[in-house]
């Protein structure tokens, strides 16, 4: 390896290029090969063409690519940056399944360190070291001789020419092979090192740059008080915005285990107390996708079309003159709390409940009695909305999400390397932190039934979780290829009899509903009719609860 390091090569502008793209076409490359090679479509000596001939695609592309940086100055830092960011790509491809893309790559970005440890493993390290570290240390040691620029230019041209001709023709010779898998398998493309990052990171500036520059557009400027605000006392609504939890293992949905125990108990209390939707889809597969467009007025499509900056459902119940309150324990509010009060709750020291470094998701609760006490007294008259942001069943170290004493499924997979653990395993720990979410939703109601108000809960959780199934762990697929156990999340609400009271919703219509079609879509216009507000920009289609009110 020494020896390798020290190579000088005869012609080190060619021959770096050549080994840069050689290197990041094959050992950069082995989630893509080994995606390859399982295709049905890959077999025999037909296959055997196909995969040598996308070999050669990839590489003319990547001579081309790089062609274009290989300048002095910028050759290495380029060439060391996609060695490394290949490298990483390569281990959460390898081991969780996961492909490279634009919402991907923002939601990396958007990571805190505490969220970026959990996925540190020594099998990373090993990964980053290999196929990331030594080979950029042997790039940055090649000499870059010095040349007038119209002598590199050349050279460079003559690179980027070489490079499109070797993918033209290797296209050509498997085109038709190509297109379909293509396709057909539409998560090869979302593989292919270092392309991936460079166009998702691009395609990321792209959409999002574009926006920053936008002035900000307010909406609802026309919302006032509903006619039932004139009674008393005001309402108070908990939106909990829930994390990584997926339907197919909440009890309430019919899941062979009981993981929502307190709920189902509640469920059980009163008609109409508590309700559960059984057909909700998310907005996104991963947390900086979905919680925006959740309190956003657009809906998913138009949301992701838009390319204008617009307020969002908590600047809507400000203005109505509403107290509104964001806590947060786990990686921020992805701008939405910027303009109403908030704060974070997991760098706090309480004993019991912050003891591994994070909080457990009880700790908002005395978090939210304190900061209530804070809000004005005249918007608190007129009825609070406060939104509990969980930590919830954040992967892939489930279990940390739920204490000892509430772990009654085991063994449980005790690694942030899940493939490393049985399925049964690491099911039993996701499952484990699901019942923590149905605990702390009931101490949550159980708060809210001792306020002298007229008191609700609407829990949704941002994203599903994949648990193995097709070996396919964690989240974030691209929306179009995610399996239905990202997309397919569970829903709750809880009304209180003065709240019931005070909409005269019906209690069969409510029950009528819950297996209904629903989405993202319809929290914004859902909280708009709890909160009893009157706005254009408020569409009771999207309103689950505008059909039942009397």
């Amino acid at each position: 390896m020494f020896s390798f390091l020290r190579h000088r090569p005869r012609s080190p502008h060619l021959a770096s290029v050549l080994a840069l793209a050689a290197w990041l076409t094959t050992l950069g490359n082995p989630a893509l090969w080994q995606q390859l090679w399982a295709l049905p479509e890959v077999d025999g000596l037909r296959g055997a063409r196909f995969v040598l001939g996308m070999g050669l695609f990839l590489l003319g592309t990547l001579v081309a690519t790089i062609s274009l940086v290989a300048w002095p100055r910028l050759f290495k830092p380029v060439g060391v940056f996609l060695l490394l960011a290949s490298a990483a790509a390569t281990h959460f491809m390898l081991v969780y399944s996961a492909v490279i893309d634009s919402t991907m790559l923002l939601n990396v970005l958007h990571t805190d360190a505490k969220e970026a440890g959990d996925l540190m493993s020594l099998r990373f390290i090993l990964t980053l070291v290999v196929l990331g570290l030594v080979p950029a240390i042997w790039l940055w040691r090649q000499p870059m001789p010095a040349m007038p620029w119209t002598r590199r230019l050349l050279s460079n041209l003559g690179l980027l020419a070489a490079g499109l001709l070797v993918a033209g023709l290797s296209l050509v010779w498997v085109f038709q092979d190509f297109a379909s898998v293509m396709r057909n398998h539409k998560q090869v493309r979302y593989l292919i090192n270092p392309l991936n990052t460079v166009y998702g990171l691009g395609k990321a500036a792209a959409d999002t740059l574009p926006k920053t520059q936008q002035t900000l557009q307010a909406i609802g400027t026309d919302v006032q008080l509903g006619s039932r605000h004139a009674q008393q006392p005001p309402p108070l609504l908990v939106v909990v915005v829930g994390e990584t939890a997926r339907a197919a293992n909440f009890g309430l949905g019919g899941y062979a285990r009981d993981t929502t125990p307190a709920l189902t108990t509640l469920m059980a209390q009163g008609p109409g107390l508590l309700t559960y939707y059984a057909n909700v889809r998310s907005c996104g597969t991963n947390t900086q996708a979905s919680v925006p467009c959740m309190f956003s007025h657009l809906g998913k499509a138009d949301f992701e079309d838009s390319t204008q900056r617009f307020e969002n459902l908590l600047d809507v119940l400000q203005r109505a003159g509403l107290a509104v309150l964001w806590i947060d324990n786990q990686s921020g509010c992805k701008g939405l709390c910027e303009r109403i009060p908030n704060t974070e709750t997991r760098d706090l020291k309480v004993p019991g409940v912050c003891d591994q470094g994070e909080c457990l998701d009880e700790v908002m609760i005395p978090v939210m009695e304190r900061e209530l006490q804070a809000l004005p007294a005249e918007r608190k008259a007129k009825g609070t909305v406060v939104v509990l942001h969980q930590m919830g069943s954040h992967g892939p170290a489930y279990h940390k999400r739920a204490p000892a004493n509430l772990k009654p499924f085991q063994p449980e997979c005790t690694s942030n390397a899940l493939q490393d653990c049985s399925r049964e395993q690491v099911v039993n720990a996701y499952d484990n932190s699901i019942r923590y979410t149905d605990h702390f939703l009931g101490q949550t109601i159980a708060w809210l039934g001792r306020q002298a108000q007229s008191t609700a809960l609407l829990y949704v959780s941002d994203h599903g979780e994949s648990l193995g199934e097709n070996n396919l762990y964690l989240h974030g697929l691209p929306y179009a290829i995610a399996p239905d156990t990202q997309k397919h999340v569970p829903m709750v609400t809880w009304l209180s009899p003065a709240m019931q009271q005070r909409l005269k919703l019906s209690v069969s219509c409510l029950k009528q509903r819950a297996d209904q079609p629903l989405s993202h879509d319809h929290l914004f216009h859902s909280v708009l009719g709890l909160m009893d507000l009157n706005t254009q920009v408020h569409q009771p289609a999207l309103d689950v609860f505008a059909t039942c009110k009397g």
